[in-house]
């Protein structure tokens, strides 16, 4: 079914009189910051570090590639947008922050991670450094070696026995390689103490491929048994998905991992999802993989549920879980690119049927946005809307390629799948949102919708130099209506919590 972005009509009306009450009602929280001569690639995350009962705003940012950066990792008053604290880095943090209580202060500590070796721990009240697994000194004595980039974490339970809950990481990626090269290192996934940032365990992936995959942990049957679910491959050769027991890494031995599926010419990138579409009590596995496949393992046995194909296609965006279609079973929706990287340019939008694996909506708005969509029933028709930030490329303004970014606006869409139409929720911006998730939720505790959305200012190319924005925006929405509100969902871990609850 072809969707159509709506120029007339009521959907039109509706996003017009919901901007003007956003931009004008003083009942309503908002803000928006300009942060200069740095960009973000991370999705943000709220958390009260200052404890006022408003959760505040933590992201990675950055640089140019390769650069240092005394903002890697920002952290704003979700009251009102201000700074609370910054920290340096020597690259770009792309990693979503994961918050533990490592210190026993009462204020959640802040684990973050990102491109060249990163991956360090943050006191939540200050921003500083608690632990760093490669520290300067490493850099220092090591000039001509390569440190792989660590990606998102996740809490498992405490392995060494402190008190604390421990992470899992994957480490891999080196891109000072050209990307046609296949001599690449093997990724690996570690568990890391949350409380010294030790090695507790580590293992390469199965095939020795690289990784770029955060990994999920989960108990699919609902057990004790926790299962890691990782990938290996990248954009331009092939891996596979794989799930093992938790307790398989932590002695250092991934080899007996299964197999769930392969990618021949591209692997897997983006977190799968875990939920129960099957109906039978036991979490599924849902992924997407970069050859712009949406693949469906049943938890239970590991068998293909169904597979989605969508031709010259590539996804490096995980997936969003919402009540689309109106059933029990809870659908998918993904954006893609059309083309063969490094070439991808147009983008493409599909939401799946969950029980069917059918496509029911297929679209082809604006272009490349590796970030990852969200789902909420904002119109209370009892069904999802997917929400997801498109970028725009505006020939009026420039008669340049695709790649140079002239002329380039932003905006936040809601695809309603009962019209079908989209519709705009925030924007027109100009700059460009390449790859940070926006985060849908309650800062403040009030039962209405907060909006976090960030977004590049220069219209010119991917590079830092007019900076960022960073706004806030409250929704006459009630919150409960949000049923995948973040990168990897509501809960961070890439799991509908409970399933079928939606």
């Amino acid at each position: 079914m072809k969707g159509k972005l709506i120029g007339v009509g009521l959907v039109v009306l509706l996003a017009v009189l919901l901007s003007v009450y956003w931009k004008n009602n003083d009942s309503l929280d908002h803000w928006q910051k300009h942060l200069p001569r740095i960009c973000s690639f991370s999705s943000p995350r709220p958390v009260d570090l200052n404890q006022d009962g408003v959760l505040d705003i933590v992201f990675g940012a950055g640089a140019d590639e390769f650069q240092g950066s005394d903002s890697s990792v920002i952290a704003m008053d979700g009251r009102n947008g201000d700074i609370l604290w910054r920290v340096q880095g020597r690259d770009q943090m792309v990693g979503s922050p994961t918050f533990l209580n490592i210190n026993a202060d009462d204020v959640p500590d802040v684990v973050i991670s990102g491109r060249a070796g990163q991956l360090m721990a943050l006191d939540g009240k200050t921003g500083s450094q608690l632990w760093s697994y490669y520290s300067d000194a490493d850099f220092a004595s090591n000039p001509d070696s390569v440190f792989l980039n660590f990606y998102g974490s996740q809490l498992i339970p405490d392995a060494d026995e402190d008190g604390i809950f421990d992470l899992l990481v994957a480490n891999g990626g080196d891109a000072t390689i050209p990307y046609s090269d296949p001599n690449r290192p093997p990724g690996r996934l570690m568990v890391i103490s949350g409380v010294s940032g030790a090695l507790l365990a580590e293992a390469i992936m199965p095939d020795s491929a690289e990784t770029y995959m955060t990994p999920v942990c989960t108990s699919l049957e609902g057990t004790d048994e926790l299962t890691i679910v990782f990938g290996s491959g990248g954009e331009t050769f092939g891996g596979h998905l794989y799930r093992a027991p938790l307790s398989d890494l932590l002695t250092n031995d991934l080899t007996g991992a299964i197999e769930l599926a392969t990618g021949e010419q591209r692997g897997f990138m983006a977190p799968p999802v875990i939920v129960d579409i099957s109906n039978d009590g036991i979490a599924d596995i849902v992924t997407n993989s970069v050859d712009g496949r949406m693949l469906a393992f049943n938890g239970a046995n590991n068998q293909l549920l169904w597979k989605v194909e969508i031709p010259q296609a590539e996804v490096y965006g995980s997936l969003a879980v919402g009540n689309f279609t109106g059933d029990n079973t809870p659908d998918f929706f993904a954006n893609m690119g059309r083309g063969i990287f490094p070439k991808v340019t147009q983008s493409i939008q599909a939401m799946v049927d969950g029980k069917t694996g059918e496509i029911n909506y297929l679209d082809s708005l604006g272009f490349l946005q590796i970030g990852s969509p969200l789902a909420a029933d904002l119109n209370g028709d009892g069904r999802d809307e997917a929400i997801m930030s498109i970028n725009w490329f505006d020939p009026v303004l420039s008669q340049d390629h695709y790649h140079s970014l002239y002329g380039i606006t932003n905006e936040l869409l809601a695809f309603d799948f009962t019209e079908p139409t989209a519709y705009r929720l925030l924007g027109t911006f100009r700059g460009v949102n390449p790859a940070a998730t926006p985060w849908m939720g309650d800062l403040d505790n009030d039962q209405q919708i907060d909006v976090i959305y960030t977004y590049i200012t220069d219209t010119v190319q991917y590079r830092p130099f007019n900076g960022m924005k960073v706004m806030r925006v409250e929704i006459d929405i009630p919150v409960e209506e949000v049923s995948w509100g973040s990168y990897m969902g509501s809960t961070y871990d890439g799991v509908l919590n409970p399933p079928n609850d939606l």
